[in-house]
């Protein structure tokens, strides 16, 4: 399956890939702000650098895009194999998802609560992805009240 654009289309295109303040993130922090919400923003304390951070609750956020993440990763991977540079994908992306598992149980074992989203899930149910953020705090304000 060849490219339909030129090598220098191709480049400009991938430069372009943001890895910060993406549509997605964009998106799911309004809805957030907008419900009172405050957080930090691709945080760089924490492993990972969560794109956003609710730090008083502990709170990890990921906005992963289905193509780098690999949703549906066996039948992605059938379609990359069928690519020209198929092995490159599959070995680019396979690494993320085992940094993204890395990182959940280091986030886990600190102590941290971590959400990942979906692109599509984001803009398609962003009121869903908020209530389940905001179940999370409610979740930790309740542990944190138990404690005292």
């Amino acid at each position: 399956m060849a490219d339909v654009l030129t090598p220098a289309q191709r480049r400009k295109n991938m430069q372009n890939i943001k890895s910060k303040d993406t549509k997605i993130e964009i998106i799911l922090r309004k809805a957030l702000w907008n419900k009172g919400i405050r957080y930090r923003k691709n945080y760089d304390k924490v492993p990972g650098r969560p794109d956003i951070v609710i730090t008083k609750y502990k709170i990890a956020i990921f906005c992963d895009s289905e193509f780098f993440h690999g949703k549906d990763w066996e039948s992605q991977k059938k379609r990359l194999m069928k690519g020209d540079n198929g092995e490159f994908w599959i070995n680019k992306i396979s690494k993320n998802r085992e940094r993204d598992t890395e990182i959940n149980k280091k986030l886990f074992v600190d102590g941290w609560k971590v959400i990942r989203f979906w692109g599509t899930e984001i803009k398609k149910n962003t009121d869903e992805c908020v209530r389940v953020i905001e179940e999370a705090i409610f979740d930790a304000k309740v542990e944190l009240d138990n404690q005292e």
